[in-house]
């Protein structure tokens, strides 16, 4: 397939490179992992094959050999030369023909499969681009050609329902408190379950940056030490305003992380939260 329309960022992703940190190496990977999950099983192909994630508004490819493809994640018209197609749900596109995958009507990135997979060469065992390290696959940009895999067996016919979502209103974040928790005052941290904060424009990849709210305030001077960060770590800067990490997140930090956000469907719903969103956060269970 070639690139015709790059979008404003359109990236080749996978489950990611875990295992890395150690040597310094994020996990990355689709930052909807529900979305990405189902665009392959639509397809029939297995769980860890290479898509694309799109932002905001979209991409357009060239079919140069007849594939079959399929658009999940934020809701968003689907062509084939012009012409509507379906939507979460495979869709044939012949040779070629010219594949548009339009602005998200709600949310922020869809995801578009291949059957067969988007086959870019792995680095440590992932496609994933990862904007951080510059790992894998770079950016796509108009020309680029991707390769796709052979297909495998044929999809089990309506095995998936794709019900359209809605933009996330109000995200609300299971949090874990800790590990430095005990960085905060007393008054903060009882302040947080109360505190509405915003999603920030300066959001991307590698981080959920917040605006708005009530800052978090120190309860100790001083610098922490880098240490390890995961995956949903909230991290607090000096301005006091949190900051979730994301699939592109840096494996270590030196400002205190008040709880981590576990993987799972909030953090799906943070990948399509769009600027101005309002931002709750919830002991977790």
């Amino acid at each position: 397939m070639l690139v015709v329309r790059a979008g404003a960022l359109t990236t080749v992703q996978d489950l990611g490179r875990p295992g890395h940190a150690h040597l310094g190496v994020p996990r990355s990977g689709a930052l909807d992992t529900a979305a990405y999950a189902l665009a392959n099983r639509l397809l029939g192909n297995p769980p860890g094959a290479g898509v694309l994630e799109t932002t905001v508004d979209g991409v357009g490819l060239r079919a140069l050999a007849a594939v079959t493809v399929a658009v999940t994640g934020a809701p968003c018209a689907v062509r084939v030369d012009g012409r509507p197609a379906a939507w979460g749900a495979p869709v044939r596109v012949p040779a070629g023909a010219e594949l548009s995958v339009g602005r998200a009507e709600s949310g922020l990135r869809s995801y578009l499969a291949v059957r067969g997979g988007v086959a870019a060469a792995p680095v440590l065992g992932s496609r994933s681009t990862d904007l951080l390290s510059g790992l894998g696959p770079p950016v796509l940009a108009v020309g680029t050609l991707l390769p796709v895999g052979p297909p495998g067996p044929a999809p089990v016919a309506r095995a998936d329902l794709c019900p359209l979502p809605g933009p996330p209103a109000d995200l609300l974040l299971p949090l874990r408190p800790g590990p430095r928790a005990d960085w905060f005052t007393e008054a903060s941290l009882a302040g947080l379950w109360r505190a509405v904060f915003r999603v920030s424009a300066r959001s991307n990849r590698i981080g959920l940056r917040t605006e708005g709210g009530s800052p978090l305030a120190r309860a100790r001077e001083g610098e922490l030490p880098s240490e390890g960060m995961v995956l949903g770590a909230v991290q607090v800067p000096p301005d006091g305003l949190p900051v979730v990490f994301l699939a592109d997140h840096p494996v270590t930090g030196g400002y205190p992380v008040v709880g981590v956000v576990p993987p799972g469907p909030a953090l799906d719903a943070a990948a399509q939260a769009g600027p101005g969103t309002a931002v709750r956060f919830a002991r977790a269970r």
